[in-house]
């Protein structure tokens, strides 16, 4: 049976490091994973309000056949210019895509909108998520903060009713195969639908949840009723998932891309509705190591079932590691709207 590596963390899939930089008095921030060597890579985007950067260079077509870092922000198209502050901290160390003598590194970066969550905006002439990025790049680390922290600090998602809101976060699961292939996943999670099923505190992802990562609430035997009809934060443009899978297995640029569009149906199990006109939903998919993937097409299609499943517990383990005496929202987190489900399932770290 699948498990979850020793972290639960994308950070399973050796060579890789994520790190946070955010502000509460400005309720942003930046998530930067950077691979300890050049990784092949691809994006694919489901939602009709996307912001992106350098996605082209992922293509299948294109001349440059390497990534070097990966960054998730908040700031909408403010925020694009985080990517700037990682290529600096990159062309530092000497890291980057060879044309002749100079070195460009290749930062791929998505972004999702927070600029109306009730923060403090004025940053004067220039947005701050170079330095953050910067900052982000510095820290990463194996291990790393999960909910209000980095891209999803000031992330909310749909709850309850239309226009209500829950604080949204950053979540990371994993998953060791059966032939040992790790496969990761990461995600800043500010959808505009529900991560939760209705007005309860059950997650729409918990049949894919291993041993009780977000609180081991189970799925209900029948769907309530406030769950039947589809619910929205009723703010247009202000929402976005991104995400990130990882893995070990050798893949080149076509594989990922499938495994990228496979992924997908992870957010869809843990998202409803998912993929809206008014989110920017991408899913960017790396390959760091050399493991052979097994049985060609049949087995990167078992390995995308994989990357949904680790993708949709990485979600709703974000919304549930939200909040903390840390976070400032004018939002409840999970554990201020259900606190006895957060309290009395409180997962143990897993070992």
């Amino acid at each position: 049976m699948p498990r979850p590596g020793p972290r639960n963390l994308i950070t399973d899939v050796a060579g890789l490091a994520v790190g946070h930089a955010h502000c509460a008095r400005l309720r942003s921030g930046v998530t930067v994973i950077l691979p300890g060597s050049p990784v092949k890579g691809a994006a694919d985007i489901r939602g009709g309000a996307p912001g992106t950067r350098e996605t082209e260079t992922m293509a299948d077509w294109g001349l440059v056949n390497e990534v070097h870092a990966l960054v998730l922000a908040g700031g909408s198209a403010f925020g694009l210019d985080a990517a700037t502050g990682v290529q600096s901290f990159l062309r530092e160390r000497g890291v980057g895509f060879a044309v002749g003598a100079a070195r460009v590194p290749i930062v791929p970066q998505a972004i999702l909108f927070d600029l109306l969550n009730g923060g403090d905006k004025d940053w004067g002439l220039h947005p701050p998520y170079r330095d953050m990025a910067y900052e982000a790049a510095e820290a990463a680390a194996a291990d790393f903060a999960l909910g209000t922290a980095g891209a999803g600090y000031g992330a909310t998602v749909a709850w309850r009713a239309p226009g209500m809101r829950m604080m949204g976060g950053i979540g990371s699961a994993s998953t060791v195969t059966h032939d040992s292939i790790t496969v990761g996943a990461l995600a800043a999670v500010n959808a505009a639908g529900t991560v939760t099923i209705g007005d309860t505190a059950q997650f729409w992802a918990a049949p894919y949840e291993i041993e009780g990562e977000f609180g081991g609430l189970g799925f209900p035997p029948t769907l309530p009723h406030s769950a039947c009809a589809p619910i929205l934060k009723g703010a247009p443009s202000q929402n976005t998932t991104l995400a990130v899978i990882a893995t070990d297995a050798a893949l080149g640029k076509g594989d990922l891309k499938r495994l990228a569009m496979m992924a997908h149906t992870g957010m869809a199990r843990a998202i409803n509705p998912v993929h809206t006109p008014i989110d920017g939903d991408i899913v960017f998919a790396i390959s760091t190591g050399d493991r052979r993937l097994a049985d060609g097409p049949l087995g990167l299609g078992v390995l995308g079932a994989i990357a949904a499943n680790t993708l949709a517990r990485a979600i709703a383990r974000g919304i549930y590691a939200a909040g903390g005496t840390d976070a400032v929202s004018d939002h409840p987190a999970f554990r201020d709207a259900f606190p006895a489900a957060f309290t009395a399932n409180r997962p143990a770290p897993h070992s």
